[in-house]
């Protein structure tokens, strides 16, 4: 039973207790009890579902549009699969494009090879002369081809791909300014004090309004190649304008965490005598992490939310984009190609929350505590 009891902890930890009436059910641990928890948990949202499907599409057939009638869950299941076809197929494309150029390479650097031999053999220095250059353009023609990428448009799921990279960027970001400046404002009332009005100001400020700043502010700065930048500017604007509203529940809950640490802890490192830096990272930053990660999951489902909007007016070519592009098409998949998207918006923001519980369990006392057993 004490397997069953550390596996419903970490179930627990880890955001995921829905499952632990099933492993207590394997165990034979109050069957009665377990199903009723499931028939709660599982089966009821099940039915929930459900019943929101059938409403979704009793209502649908009896709306009209510009772009035809709503699209019911059977049409936007559809356009998914339509939309995963299509990369599939890209990747299809570009995966016997680069084939195709790797055999072409081969070819020449074969040719270049023939005459490589030639040379050795030609007495004549003209001959030659004529069969080095005609080597040298081969292999230089081999490497051209071999190098050669085909420029397929973005499909879906790198798009997906495209708005995950640019909100971690934009939370990695924010979680950098954040921490420091919460430690700062939770050790020194002064600085707290200094720095509260700023946040007040500027924490309930819209992403439509920081965007445009955003823009200006990079394309000024940000004046590198294109094609040697490693980043495009419509990236590095959205990731920022992402920092730049996600940061404030981090840094909040940062200097709540560190001000409100146990006055023990303090009192056990001047008997210590720590020094300043021991003190940070030996007491107040592990006593402050459970709290820490309460406000870096706000952020990271504030940056999720702000992202879409900053890639439709960015033209970051992700979800945002995706979106956008949709809506301008005007075809009679729009609307269910948007609706796919916005199905896919909400389980990735789902699996980003669950993923910071996870974390979140794991710098909580309650895990350690449980490891230990």
């Amino acid at each position: 039973m004490s397997v069953v009891n550390r596996l419903s902890r970490w179930f627990r930890l880890a955001g995921l207790s829905v499952l632990e009436p099933i492993i207590r059910l394997l165990a034979c641990d109050q069957p009665r009890v377990q199903i009723g928890i499931l028939l709660q948990t599982i089966v009821a949202p099940i039915i929930a579902f459900i019943m929101f499907l059938f409403l979704w599409h009793g209502v649908a057939v009896n709306i009209r549009t510009n772009y035809g009638t709503l699209p019911t869950p059977v049409q936007v299941f559809g356009q998914a699969k339509v939309l995963w076809a299509e990369h599939r197929q890209s990747r299809a494309t570009v995966k016997k494009f680069s084939s195709d150029n790797q055999k072409r390479a081969e070819a020449f650097f074969s040719r270049a090879n023939n005459f490589d031999e030639l040379v050795k053999t030609t007495n004549d220095p003209l001959e030659r002369e004529k069969f080095r250059r005609n080597s040298e353009i081969l292999r230089q023609r081999a490497i051209s081809t071999a190098s050669e990428k085909l420029a397929a448009p973005p499909t879906f799921i790198d798009q997906i791909f495209t708005s995950l990279k640019t909100v971690f960027a934009g939370f990695l970001l924010a979680s950098v300014i954040a921490i420091p400046l919460g430690i700062l404002c939770g050790l020194n009332r002064v600085f707290l004090a200094a720095v509260n009005p700023l946040v007040q100001i500027f924490k309930p400020v819209s992403p439509l309004a920081w965007l445009p700043i955003v823009m200006i502010i990079v394309g000024a700065l940000y004046t590198t190649d294109p094609s040697v930048a490693w980043f495009s500017k419509s990236f590095v604007s959205s990731a920022i304008t992402v920092a730049l509203c996600s940061l404030w529940p981090t840094l909040v809950n940062t200097a709540l965490a560190v001000s409100t640490i146990d006055q023990d802890y303090i009192n056990v490192a001047r008997m210590l005598r720590l020094n300043w830096f021991s003190r940070l990272t030996k007491i107040v930053i592990p006593a402050s992490l459970p709290l820490m990660f309460a406000g870096l999951r706000i952020s990271l489902g504030v940056g999720w939310m702000v992202l879409i909007a900053a890639e439709m007016l960015a033209q970051n070519p992700g979800l945002g984009k995706f979106v956008w592009d949709m809506f301008q098409n005007g075809s009679s998949q729009t609307l269910a190609k948007i609706m796919v998207a916005v199905f896919t918006i909400g389980i990735i923001g789902f699996l980003l929350d669950r993923l910071m519980i996870i974390l979140h369990g794991l710098v909580s006392f309650e895990y350690h505590n449980t490891s230990r057993m």
